[in-house]
């Protein structure tokens, strides 16, 4: 997979969010360009996950399936933000 986007991380990512996180957006800790998960360069899947930031190349993601566990570590992002549930595509609206 390496020099992919993050879009081919969909599949695991989904393994362990609920939600599509390739339109999530994220802040590089390092560079602090702000841009869309699916914009990341995707790099693995073995021995896991890496996903490094577009601009700058700094590491934003590790993810790990073990036997026993999956490993996630987001300490090179700043921050991750997801839409509104009620905007994502496919779900559900609360009504008040």
């Amino acid at each position: 997979m390496d020099g992919l986007d993050g879009n081919a991380a969909a599949g695991m990512l989904a393994e362990v969010f609920t939600t599509d996180m390739t339109v999530a957006s994220m802040r590089c800790a390092a560079c602090g360009r702000v841009f869309a998960l699916a914009q990341t360069r995707l790099f693995g899947p073995e021995p896991g996950l890496v996903l490094r930031c577009a601009a700058c190349e700094a590491v934003l993601l590790r993810l790990v399936r073990l036997p026993d566990r999956t490993v996630l570590d987001l300490s090179g992002a700043a921050y991750v933000e997801l839409a509104p549930i009620a905007t994502r595509s496919g779900s559900l609206t609360v009504e008040p």
